[in-house]
């Protein structure tokens, strides 16, 4: 396979820059991405950071408190220094991150799932669950709040006083900021996941796998609705009239938006979801990301070439028929957040080596949730099973831990005895 990539590229005469690509540090998911006009790529992960890649060692930037939903660059200084990203994430905040001014521009009641910046540069704008869209003013006017039908999940600019919205029941809002006015444009019926806005159309991904296209006015232009869902991320590169769409199982398709046809259509992972697009500035490479710890920089013109995942290989897990049941379970609901063995991560959770006997929110040099601290338990085999019966919101409310449960007892069983043997200094390697 290496073999034929390499013929191929050279055949091809493709630049270096435009090869396949990997970006590799990160502790958790990656949630966004986002690429400067010179290229810089910045990637917002669960481990509650964005990095901010110039080749393969980042630069991290920190401060959220919880996963990291979105990002948008702001820029970089004349120098090319300075570079600097918007972020915001389930802590409910909304950042600039890097730079000379790193702060808060405001908070949300609610998880951020998106961001987007007007033409020009006066205005951001933060999607929240919370049921509001904020409008962030960079230029010193105040900032405001706009109602939205449920919670939104994408926003968009047309222009610098039109602003579009995806709701999490299925309705696409479009708000003229001058005039205060609010009108739904569409009612989906599924959840509208995002979106892309250009002055002549509107792409939306929902839920239920709807890939639509639709003119400003509601109707409809085009519909590449296929057999997949969620529809999790779309990317837009206007000179070379690519509309990419991720999914849920795992595809990355290309709309080839001047003649409005899939140019493209290709399984990026063998087990899905891509959760976040973004093309390089010349459209060659689409940047993609998911719930791997790796951001991936594949080639548009080369896409048909490669198999799913590297050298064949899944982009993450084992096959689940090749664990035992307790690490299956350790696998699918604690992974992606926790290390096993001792010492730092760059997860969004805390190590869960020597856990057994631990008082919980006490291992040094991990930021716990004001409730977590205060607690007042030892984890051990009936507080783990607890914790997965109730689930975390239920056993302990307020705490940064995602809400999962695992039904069976003897699977909570399983993953108990799992973590005892992975997590004590004398476990067999």
């Amino acid at each position: 396979m290496k073999a034929l990539l390499t013929a191929l590229m050279l055949c091809a005469g493709v630049a270096s820059a435009q090869e396949f690509t990997t970006l590799k540090g990160h502790g958790g998911p990656i949630m966004d991405i986002a690429v400067s006009r010179s290229g810089q790529v910045a990637t917002a992960s669960f481990d509650n950071s964005v990095g901010l890649w110039d080749g393969a060692v980042p630069q991290w930037l920190e401060g959220h408190e919880a996963a990291v939903n979105a990002v948008v660059h702001w820029g970089c200084g004349p120098d090319g220094t300075g570079c600097g990203v918007f972020s915001a994430g389930d802590d409910f905040a909304v950042r600039s991150l890097g730079g000379p001014d790193p702060r808060v521009l405001g908070r949300h009641k609610g998880k951020v799932t998106d961001l987007a910046l007007s033409p020009g540069g006066g205005l951001l704008a933060s999607a929240s669950w919370d049921g509001t869209i904020g409008l962030w003013s960079l230029s010193g006017t105040p900032s405001a709040h706009l109602d939205a039908p449920g919670g939104v999940n994408a926003v968009a600019f047309e222009s610098p006083s039109r602003l579009y919205a995806g709701t999490s029941n299925g309705v696409l809002m479009r708000y003229d900021l001058t005039k205060a006015e609010a009108l739904p444009v569409v009612q989906h019926g599924f959840g509208i996941n995002e979106l892309v806005v250009t002055g002549d159309w509107i792409a939306y991904g929902a839920v239920d796998g709807g890939t639509r296209i639709i003119d400003q006015d509601g109707a409809e232009i085009a519909d590449f609705t296929l057999d997949r869902r969620p529809i999790l991320a779309l990317a837009y590169h206007a000179e070379t009239h690519q509309l990419a769409v991720g999914d849920g199982e795992g595809y990355i398709m290309i709309i080839d938006t001047a003649n409005w046809r899939i140019a493209r259509d290709f399984r990026a992972t063998r087990r899905g979801p891509v959760w976040a697009l973004a093309f390089s500035p010349d459209g060659a490479v689409i940047w993609a990301g998911g719930l791997d710890d790796v951001a991936y920089g594949w080639p548009v013109a080369l896409l048909d070439a490669f198999e799913p995942g590297i050298d064949g290989q899944r982009s993450f897990l084992r096959a689940a028929d090749t664990m035992p049941n307790g690490e299956r379970q350790f696998m699918r609901k604690c992974s992606i957040c926790h290390a096993l063995t001792p010492g730092p991560s760059r997860k969004a959770g805390p190590t869960l080596y020597g856990v057994f006997g631990r008082r919980a929110g006490s291992l040094p040099g991990y930021s716990y949730s004001q409730t977590l601290q205060s607690a007042d338990f030892t984890w051990s085999d009936a507080t783990i099973d607890a914790l997965f019966d109730q689930g975390p919101d239920h056993y302990i409310p307020g705490s940064k831990m995602p809400m999962q449960v695992i039904a069976g007892a003897n699977d909570r069983a399983d993953l108990i005895a799992f973590l005892k043997q992975a997590t004590t200094a004398n476990r067999q390697e």
